[in-house]
């Protein structure tokens, strides 16, 4: 992670297979505490999970592997939850190699649970005074523990991919606000865990995808049933089309079954924008130049 400005208690949730990088922090970062699962990759969530249970205290702050923050990241968050006590705190990822281009300032939805990157490709000055997003990105963010395990955490039926909507909507619900701490940024190498454009990606994307749509009883509304229907066959046939795969569409019918024993959630309709079929399509497109997860 680099020097903060604050001390911390760094923790590494550690997916990787067999030993993952537990001699490179022995040697290299003997401070920091690592969380392990005997070689098994339990997904981003899960992890997550375990190494807040595990380790630590106070608000739980997130980081991705592949994300480099500035010296004032963590004091920047912890400023921002502190004066408004919101119990979630949203960082801003800059694409590396970008300037001052975000990737992500949080995460957005619409009632159809389309999500996107909140501020994606603006210039980070225009965080300043930005309103607030849903809730934050995985890979940049704080969470009130407390309220973070009331919740129950990360959903951890979810592997990979909008585990941070999933849980933006728990916390909604939950009567818990989002702030956006525009001073906490943090340089990021978008999609480094899957690849871009890979059908491994495309496959957990779709599954979850497929789960929220049943978790949320987004099918249930027959208006909103068709704009998924259309929006999401229009994904699955450029994934087939220009990647040679059908990977996004086996997901979502995995991710749909996976949910079957659910009783649907309700949704915080006030936070979620209308849906625009026009947007969602604008939305794919931006994210296929440039996908920040």
């Amino acid at each position: 992670m680099g020097s903060q400005t604050v001390e911390s208690t760094v923790v590494v949730a550690d997916n990787g297979p067999g030993d993952g990088c537990a001699e490179m922090l022995e040697t290299r970062f003997p401070l920091v505490k690592r969380v392990g699962f005997a070689g098994s990759n339990l997904g981003f969530g899960t992890a997550i999970n375990r190494a807040v249970m595990a380790e630590g205290e106070g608000p739980v702050i997130l980081l991705n592997d592949d994300a480099v923050p500035e010296a004032d990241f963590i004091e920047n968050l912890l400023a921002v939850h502190g004066a408004s006590g919101a119990a979630m705190v949203a960082g801003i990822l800059i694409r590396r190699g970008g300037g001052t281009v975000i990737d992500s300032a949080g995460i957005v939805s619409d009632r159809s649970l389309t999500a996107w990157d909140y501020l994606t490709g603006r210039p980070l000055a225009a965080a300043e005074g930005a309103p607030d997003p849903l809730g934050p990105t995985g890979g940049a963010a704080l969470f009130d523990r407390t309220a973070f395990e009331q919740v129950g955490g990360f959903d951890e039926r979810i592997f990979l991919y909008y585990e941070d909507l999933d849980l933006a909507l728990r916390m909604r619900l939950a009567g818990h606000d989002c702030r956006l701490a525009a001073g906490a940024t943090a340089t990021h190498e978008s999609s480094a865990t899957l690849g871009r454009n890979s059908a491994e990606k495309y496959f957990q994307t779709g599954f979850s995808r497929g789960y929220l749509l049943r978790k949320y009883g987004i099918m249930r509304d027959p208006g909103l049933a068709a704009k998924v229907l259309v929006s999401d066959a229009l994904a699955a046939g450029v994934q087939a089309v220009l990647d040679s795969t059908t990977a996004g569409a086996k997901g979502r019918i995995s991710g749909w079954r996976a949910g079957a024993d659910l009783e649907p959630l309700d949704l915080p309709l006030d936070r979620l924008e209308p849906v625009s079929l026009r947007r969602h399509m604008g939305a794919r497109l931006a994210r296929r130049r440039h996908p920040a997860r």
